[in-house]
């Protein structure tokens, strides 16, 4: 399985924060929004990579993660000249895709819960398309799913002004391989973009599309606002400071896989040793 990681657009709810440097390479608490979202994709046993960025950022972000071989995978660097929807990206993506199913990830999405990793890593085999859907105080904001009473997807709408779920659809998705071809006779929509809604859509008309509500005491973040990245930054620094374990550290994650030896680790640690980052992979490597 490829993978997939959005990282481009304007984000322009967060100028002028953005006004020089991508948001997914601004701090949530102790590392770049960019390490949550690879992580996840990383815990799902996925090790190549795709990193969809603007043109005038990929230089950064191949400074921090290089071509991914510090971590045990292997990225891969595509331009988005102009955001025109997630669904865009496995038309940019096309040829590392080559006819393989696909993880995708949105750049600016947190996830965090018990077993999360164990449950990714069950869905590499994906037939169809796989979603997940998590409950929301405001659903405006969000792709929406309603579902009837026995759990079956009824309609699937964009950013509603109203509706009648709170089901909200984050920024994590499992396509099989046909998505590429599906993806390319998708039309924009009345907002100028290649709406992910659509492609879903696709699947659900040919009944291979599956919804997986994720559990009570998953915690998810959508880092598009000041707001929510503060708060993101306060529940990481929690979660983080209670357990004595991080969130999104992608080096342990490379170390726990098996994808990266104990002296590489020990060389990362090396490079972080005046930061409590730093600390905190020196003692794991003394486990």
């Amino acid at each position: 399985m490829k993978g997939i990681l959005l990282a481009g657009g304007n984000g322009t709810r967060l100028k002028p924060l953005t006004n020089l440097i991508s948001k997914q390479l601004l701090p949530i608490y102790d590392k770049p929004l960019i390490f949550y979202s690879l992580s996840v994709l990383m815990l799902a046993g996925v090790r190549e990579i795709a990193i969809v960025t603007k043109a005038d950022q990929q230089p950064f972000f191949e400074s921090l993660l290089g071509n991914g071989s510090n971590f045990g995978i292997s990225i891969t660097y595509f331009v988005q000249e102009k955001p025109e929807g997630i669904s865009q990206a496995f038309l940019i993506c096309r040829e590392f895709i080559m006819n393989q199913p696909v993880m995708l990830v949105l750049g600016d999405n947190i996830f965090y819960g018990p077993g999360f990793g164990t449950s990714l890593e069950q869905m590499k085999t994906i037939s169809g398309a796989q979603i997940f859907a998590i409950k929301v105080d405001d659903p405006s904001q969000y792709g929406v799913v309603e579902i009837n009473s026995d759990g079956m997807i009824i309609e699937i709408v964009e950013k509603p002004l109203e509706s009648k779920s709170k089901l909200a659809i984050p920024g994590m998705y499992f396509f099989d391989s046909s998505v590429t071809s599906r993806a390319e006779k998708l039309t924009k929509s009345d907002r100028g973009e290649f709406e992910i809604t659509s492609l879903i859509e696709t699947y659900q008309k040919d009944n291979s599309l599956k919804l997986n509500i994720l559990p009570r005491g998953t915690t998810w973040f959508d880092c598009g606002t000041v707001n929510s990245m503060c708060d993101a930054s306060s529940y990481v620094r929690v979660i983080e400071e209670k357990q004595g374990l991080k969130i999104g550290c992608i080096e342990e994650i490379a170390w726990r896989n098996g994808w990266i030896s104990h002296e590489m680790l020990s060389e990362i640690v090396d490079k972080y040793r005046e930061s409590e980052y730093g600390n905190y992979l020196m003692k794991i490597t003394e486990e």
